[in-house]
């Protein structure tokens, strides 16, 4: 965000250029989460594809400083925003994968800090060449329980494990769905829709607060108005490092019920006390506190839900990116039309849709089928193909 901004300030562009600027980089992020799943195949795959995108982000930031024409800066954060979207999807999805029902602690991580720990666990990183990898080795691709074979014939014959966590394109086939209850689809679309809400805020909040706060009646200063976005996500990073340990000792649907109940109670406050300056620096950091943690918890439950069997990661990661480019825009035009009063009505208007999403989520988390308890079969899939063994729980 810093670069970006640095970027429109060398560029001198306006406020329709720079919207169209926002708009390819979060229509890029867009399609880097759709086809981020292409990547997961193979653990090696999915660790050289973050490799790559991580490089070509420092890349971009690196070219950004030079960039003097505005079409140039779109052309390069359209870029960033490909390799952005492929690192959410391919780093959320190989996480959950390999840690399950542990996952939620290790998807507060931030971004950066889970390519380098996944790129570590494997030794392709020069520092950790001498260390024995606890990853799965090369051989094995996948570890994941399937029900017996009784049991397959009534609920996992209905849709198979492995068909979980492809691409977009993928996991949409017709033959993924056959037999599944409805309930299976209602909870990836209540699940997507909660994060196209909280990511469509975040996005528009830390693109828009400055603008709100220079304008009346609270007219800011442009320099003490600045502070803002940088407060907005200074505490979104120290969200996501206190929920690492908070992860721990509370279940993820928990913490979602408590991040969305804190965001509606945040911008109701903010909405109450819009001609307080200190209660939108307070506001600020309160909003980066309750949405750090959201997409991470959320899709941990909505994983856990789906026991690793629906193509949640690539769906809620994909439904998150339209969000964060669509509430953008939309925000910014109903800015520019009502004034700086709507910036925080839209934000009430958001939260009440995303907790209403999430209550409809939890209802069909009771309606949905959980797999029976009793014998289940562990199978391990290689290269050579797959063996597996029986295990009672």
């Amino acid at each position: 965000s810093v670069f970006f901004s640095f970027g429109l300030c060398i560029t001198h562009s306006s406020l329709p250029q720079i919207s169209w600027v926002f708009f390819s980089q979060q229509l890029c992020l867009l399609l880097g989460s759709a086809l981020g799943g292409i990547f997961k195949r193979t653990l090696a795959q999915s660790l050289w594809a973050l490799f790559t995108s991580t490089l070509a982000i420092s890349l971009v930031f690196a070219v950004i400083p030079f960039c003097q024409d505005v079409k140039v800066l779109a052309l390069v954060m359209a870029l960033a925003g490909l390799a952005m979207g492929c690192i959410d999807t391919v780093a959320n999805m190989q996480l959950v994968r390999i840690y399950q029902k542990d996952s939620a602690i290790f998807l507060q991580l931030p971004v950066p800090m889970a390519v380098l720990f996944l790129l570590s666990k494997e030794r392709l990183l020069t520092c950790y060449a001498q260390r024995r990898p606890l990853l799965l080795s090369a051989d094995e691709l996948a570890l994941e329980t399937r029900p017996s074979e009784k049991e397959d014939t009534s609920l996992s014959s209905k849709f198979q494990p492995h068909s979980g966590h492809e691409d977009l394109f993928s996991c949409c086939q017709r033959k993924n769905f056959q037999g599944a209850p409805c309930t299976f689809f209602t909870i990836h679309i209540t699940a997507a829709l909660v994060l196209f809400m909280t990511d469509g805020m975040t996005g528009a909040y830390s693109a828009f607060v400055y603008s709100y706060a220079v304008e009346k009646p609270l007219s800011v200063g442009h320099k003490v108005a600045g502070y803002l976005p940088s407060l907005f996500w200074g505490f979104i990073t120290l969200g996501r490092l206190i929920s690492i340990p908070v992860s721990s000792r509370m279940r993820p649907a928990t913490m979602v019920f408590i991040n969305l109940v804190g965001v509606v109670v945040t911008f109701l406050v903010l909405l109450i006390f819009s001609y307080n300056v200190i209660f939108l620096f307070v506001g600020t950091a309160s909003l980066g506190l309750f949405l750090s943690s959201t997409f991470p918890s959320m899709l941990a439950y909505t994983e856990d839900i789906l026991q690793y069997r629906g193509c949640a990661t690539t769906v809620l990661v994909t439904g998150a990116g339209i969000g964060e480019m669509a509430l953008q825009m939309l925000v910014g035009l109903i800015f520019q039309a009502q004034g700086s009063y709507s910036f925080l009505v839209c934000g009430v208007i958001f939260g009440c849709l995303a907790f209403t999403f999430y209550v409809l989520l939890l209802f069909s988390h009771r309606m949905h089928p959980g797999l029976p308890s009793g014998r289940q079969r562990i199978t391990f899939y290689t290269r050579g193909g797959k063996w597996s063994r029986g295990e009672r729980l």
